[in-house]
């Protein structure tokens, strides 16, 4: 779903303060439907806590969060999750005594079904599965359906991850360095996969690996300090003296 002017994200004047710092200091921005936000800027640079605050894992102090022109300022994370927002994060979130494909059932069933029926096993629930399944091939991890999670790769548990935040089929999809640790050798696999699961949807990505970002988004978004300091094409970017300056650096 998206707004009849292509706009499926928007936040107004988002500010988020731990003490006296502003860890994100009235950050305005519109995101279009359909297509990848690389969000990038140094250590410190506010972006997971904007992230955070898109999400609702973040208490705003001001400003508020557009989705699909709905108001979800003050929605909790089920809520937006419910409402079209989906959400990875830094550090994996995953249920590491299940199986693969018992996470994604579990992620399905949470989604499916607000309220448990708890009469009933959650074997029985034939769409369940259907929809558990249809994510495991979309993420590639049909061989290891019924191998723990925490047996698996780090690159293998990002795919997981990414898989149970689509199960709810988000509209936007926020997702916090997805290529952490994946190594060298699956780096292309991992790349191709975040691109083919992502078409349609609007994403904001937080990634370090720079070739990594100018590779795969359409627009790039630098954070300084709290801040918006430039967005544009990855060409744009690259060329621009004030991120060169704060974040790039000057060397070829």
């Amino acid at each position: 779903m998206s707004t009849a002017n292509g706009i499926s994200l928007r936040c107004e004047n988002i500010q988020v303060a731990f003490g006296g710092l502003k860890a994100v200091a009235g950050v305005s921005r519109s995101f279009q439907s359909g297509r990848i936000y690389g969000l990038i800027g140094p250590n410190g640079a506010g972006k997971t806590t904007l992230m955070n605050a898109l999400s609702g894992h973040a208490t705003l102090a001001a400003g508020q969060v557009i989705l699909n022109g709905r108001d979800i300022t003050k929605l909790s994370v089920h809520a937006r999750t419910r409402a079209g927002l989906g959400r990875s994060f830094q550090i994996t979130k995953i249920f590491a005594g299940m199986t693969v494909l018992e996470n994604l059932k579990l992620a399905a069933f949470a989604h499916l079904y607000r309220v448990q029926p708890f009469w009933l096993p959650a074997g029985r629930f034939a769409d369940v599965r259907q929809s558990a399944e249809k994510v495991l091939e979309q993420i590639g991890l049909e061989r290891l359906a019924h191998a723990p999670a925490e047996n698996l790769s780090h690159g293998d548990q990002r795919a997981l991850e990414v898989g149970l935040a689509l199960l709810s089929d988000p509209s936007v999809l926020l997702l916090d360095e997805p290529l952490a640790g994946v190594g060298h050798e699956r780096l292309e696999q991992a790349i191709e996969l975040i691109q083919r699961i992502v078409a349609g949807r609007t994403v904001l990505l937080i990634e370090h690996n720079m070739d990594v970002v100018m590779q795969i988004s359409d627009e790039i978004v630098v954070m300084v300090q709290g801040q918006l300091l430039a967005s544009g094409s990855p060409a744009e970017i690259k060329a621009n003296p004030a991120v060169r300056a704060a974040y790039l650096g000057n060397d070829e």
